[in-house]
């Protein structure tokens, strides 16, 4: 497979816009009628959530090693949509029949056999995957036990999952809520697994979003949810000894650093002594410092945790101001430290950007890569979805 060819053809179909994603669907709904009911009955929101992973994932074939496990993830997860060996068949037929519509005369023989070739690697570690996990729940039953509004437009949610729900500190859930049926969207968990089984998300509302307003105004204790299986690698600490930690973290990109933070903050002391860790927490205005509190209180406590806020928009804030990524980067760099980062696609391009210029080396910046901005995301990236 010639992947510099499969990254150049995906870079021309993206540059068309939204005619991709709508040619996409058109052909999957009237080839494959069964599969409409997987998706939400407004398609506003939908766009080219599915089509773009695809495409970003499979033109970077090349990297699949690097990326199985999450793929792999993705897979397991796509169970709750009831996602079967021909559902993929259908999806794939469709992603190559919308290339070959729009490339036209670059659409040769060679780069048709190399589109289906990516996407059937790809296409057999998800299923493989699902049918690996097939003893394993697809969906998790969740009550809301808490919902807390933390500033003007930040609320904090706490689920308490029907079975015990098993992820790592930095990983992502699909959620569904009840006012809004089949329109998942990622959130990251704020804290590290707890004995009493409950999770903490934070969502901040996105205007004209669908689902971050419902989740912000409109769910409240008592309501039902329901949680998909546990994704991301990026933003996991590995086994190994510890490394010094750089989190850059942009509006509720906080909650999987938070995680990671609580984590380290338990096994502190328990098996050596723990890396030193600097949290930079960017926000527009000083109110969005949702956990300015409990962030300052930890560095108050902990020798080896730095908490440093920053504010972008109020030239009058009397800390750090300024772009986070930028804050962060000027911050003299320890060899060795790992830097993580999770925020809005332009804050994390930025951050990464800025890192890199100041001497980071680019295999020490970790954020998800193969992630797909919900429009109403919460400033975090997540995976993609059907």
């Amino acid at each position: 497979m010639d992947a510099a060819e499969l990254k150049r053809t995906w870079a021309l179909a993206e540059s068309l816009g939204d005619e991709v994603p709508l040619y996409f669907y058109s052909h999957l709904f009237l080839s494959h009628p069964d599969t409409r009911d997987m998706f939400p009955v407004s398609m506003a929101t939908q766009r080219d959530r599915l089509v773009g992973a695809l495409g970003r994932i499979v033109s970077h074939v090349d990297r699949v090693d690097e990326v199985s496990e999450f793929i792999a993830q993705l897979g397991r997860d796509h169970r709750r949509f009831g996602a079967v060996a021909a559902h993929y068949d259908a999806v794939g037929a469709s992603l190559l029949a919308t290339l070959a519509h729009f490339l036209g005369d670059e659409w040769t023989p060679q780069l048709a056999t190399d589109w289906a070739s990516a996407y059937g690697l790809i296409a057999k570690v998800m299923v493989v995957a699902a049918d690996e996990a097939e003893g394993e729940p697809a969906v998790w039953d969740a009550e809301v036990v808490e919902a807390e509004r933390l500033t003007l437009d930040v609320s904090k949610l706490r689920f308490r999952p029907n079975r015990p729900y098993e992820y790592r500190p930095g990983q992502s859930m699909a959620v569904e809520i009840p006012q809004r049926p089949r329109l998942w969207r990622y959130l990251s968990p704020a804290n590290a697994p707890r004995e009493d089984g409950t999770i903490d998300v934070h969502v901040q509302y996105i205007a004209g979003g669908q689902v971050s307003g419902a989740l912000v105004r409109r769910v409240t204790e008592g309501d039902q949810v329901r949680l998909g299986a546990p994704v991301g690698t990026e933003l996991v600490l590995n086994g190994g000894p510890p490394r010094d930690l750089l989190l850059v973290a942009g509006g509720t990109g906080l909650a999987p650093l938070r995680a990671v933070l609580e984590r380290i903050d338990q096994e502190a002391g328990s098996d050596g002594a723990p890396p030193e860790v600097h949290l930079f927490h960017g926000v527009r205005l000083p109110w969005g410092l949702y956990d300015h509190g409990y962030l300052s209180s930890l560095a108050e406590a902990r020798s080896w945790f730095t908490y440093t806020p920053v504010v972008s928009d109020d030239s009058t804030y009397p800390g750090r101001t300024g772009l986070v990524g930028q804050v962060a980067a000027a911050h003299p760099d320890r060899p060795g430290r790992l830097a993580m980062v999770c925020g809005s696609p332009a804050m994390v391009a930025g951050a990464r950007a800025a890192l890199a210029r100041a001497g980071t080396p680019t295999e020490d910046i970790r954020f998800e890569q193969y992630g797909n901005l919900d429009e109403d995301s919460h400033e975090h990236n997540s995976p993609s979805e059907p």
